[in-house]
């Protein structure tokens, strides 16, 4: 594979002090079409150490608008992002629409790294490859233009430019012992990043494979294949606009129509009740920390379902310093101008913490296709997306908690009438909730069918049915503080006569 990279390819200092301005013209105008346009572009920089990746990028945010460009120096993942999944780091940094991020160290160092050292097994290495066509595949469906270059030089390159490196005390700190292991470990490397080329180099994210021994090669090259993709992006026709579809309808029997509706709980045992589970969940909460356990809790269901007062009954039990509420509304201006996923990657907690979204990344699938906000094609492909950004939470330690609460469309009017009854009640009533209810039947439709597309073992949806708010509330308390039990082991808070026992 690398061969291709090691021809001896060399630019004179004349050709490329002739080239090097055009070029830089040239890019300059692409990127402001960039910025007309309102597409983002994402410029991975990878390869062997010591290949002239940060002269690389440097050279970039020279010939480049520094304005309009972000330059991702990944690194060692911070406190703050190695307690939250592998892929947190990444979406944060994602760049809005109009914009290039160079990321130098991306999705695809530690894999390679972890595989070379032999720390991962082959198996576990594919799955991480598995991850990263998926996550790529996800950037260029939602605009980004993504290009991926691996700078490339051989293992005598490598240890001829470390040593002059080192033999210069301007230059000496430059190498470092962890550069001199991994030049020991380049076959492995070289081994380890062929595989993961040939899997992820495909034709919505290919790679360019760099021959980088010679530096003004290099830079040309680079600067060549940004300018080439930028202007056949620019030139391409723009896609059709996605025929309208008619609203789904609901089948006769569905997961959500089976669902009883008839299931009351009298005053007395929900407050009994209510105490009980409250304490139990406060308790759990405080040992989500030293288990580096966190907790996404999503609530969906119809407008005025009780999502809000379930949340209340949950935060009342825990410590206000480690929970934060989400009510999910349109998206800004800052979060239309990023993939769809990217403002709910960004709330996620960190360790010991609560995140509570009321209404949720499902809006895509659920609103969003049902009053023509998404394509047929971007609410479609929403499920496997969801489903994968679910798997990552689970692996990265986060409890993912679904509840559907039902209501019938009777209740809902109920409500909806006490609301304008009621003074402190009336702002949750607003316009858009009397039109949702013309589109009752293809909201059901689209529910039924997102719950049977999103139910996972790890990440389970729960129906509950919410006609009667009591029952809804402690249905929602008990599935939560059995789901914290079961990650963290039961709750063993001692009765009050073992406690006085022990005061004594």
């Amino acid at each position: 594979m690398f061969e291709v990279a090691e021809l001896g390819r060399k630019l004179s200092k004349q050709d490329y002090a002739r080239e090097e301005p055009v070029l830089r013209e040239a890019l300059l105008e692409a990127q402001a079409g960039v910025r007309e346009a309102g597409f983002s572009v994402i410029v991975v920089i990878a390869g062997v150490e010591g290949s002239g990746k940060g002269e690389t990028v440097n050279t970039l945010l020279e010939w480049l608008d520094a304005r309009g460009v972000a330059v991702e120096a990944m690194g060692a993942p911070s406190p703050e992002e190695g307690e939250r999944p592998e892929y947190f780091r990444f979406w944060r940094r994602l760049p809005p629409r109009g914009e290039i991020a160079i990321f130098f160290g991306s999705w695809y160092t530690s894999p390679i790294v972890e595989r070379s050292l032999e720390h991962d097994g082959l198996e576990r290495f594919e799955r991480r490859l598995t991850r990263i066509v998926d996550f790529e595949r996800m950037l260029v469906d939602e605009g980004t233009l993504l290009l991926k270059f691996w700078l490339h030089i051989t293992k005598k390159q490598q240890r001829k430019r470390f040593e002059k490196l080192a033999s210069d005390s301007d230059t000496a700190w430059r190498v470092t012992e962890r550069d001199w292991e991994f030049h020991e470990t380049y076959d492995h490397f070289i081994e380890a990043s062929a595989r993961a080329i040939r899997r992820t180099s495909t034709g919505h994210a290919p790679w360019e494979i760099v021959e980088a021994n010679e530096k003004r090669y290099r830079q040309l090259t680079v600067g060549r294949e940004l300018l080439q993709a930028i202007e056949k992006r620019l030139g391409a026709a723009p896609p059709p606009e996605p025929e309208p579809e008619p609203l789904p309808t609901p089948e006769k029997v569905t997961i959500l129509s089976a669902l009883d509706l008839g299931q009351r709980l009298d005053r007395d045992e929900y407050e009994r009740e209510l105490g009980t589970l409250q304490g139990r969940l406060g308790r759990l909460a405080r040992r989500l920390g030293e288990h580096a356990r966190s907790v996404v809790l999503v609530f969906e269901g119809p407008d005025a379902a009780g999502k809000g007062g379930c949340i209340r009954r949950i935060v009342h039990a825990l410590d206000a310093r480690f929970y934060r509420v989400h009510p999910i509304a349109a998206p800004t201006d800052e979060e239309q101008a990023r993939p769809y996923l990217w403002r709910f990657w960004r709330q996620l907690p960190r360790r010991g913490e609560f995140a509570i979204f009321d209404r949720s990344w499902y809006g895509r699938v659920l609103v969003e296709r049902i009053e023509g906000f998404a394509s047929p094609q971007a609410w479609r492909r929403a499920y496997a997306e969801i489903n994968d950004f679910e798997d990552q939470l689970v692996e990265g330690g986060v409890l993912v908690c679904k509840f559907w609460l039902a209501i019938s469309p009777g209740e809902q009017m109920r409500r909806f009438q006490a609301r304008e009854e009621t003074g402190y009640k009336r702002y949750k009533l607003t316009s858009e909730d009397w039109r949702n209810r013309e589109k009752w039947p293809a909201y059901q439709a689209a529910a039924a069918e997102m719950i049977e597309k999103t139910d996972a073992v790890h990440a389970p949806w729960t129906l509950v049915a919410a006609e009667d708010k009591l029952h809804a509330r402690i249905r929602v308390l008990r599935t939560l503080t059995g789901e914290l039990e079961r990650v963290l082991g039961p709750d063993e808070f001692p009765s009050k006569r073992k406690r006085k026992r022990r005061k004594r």
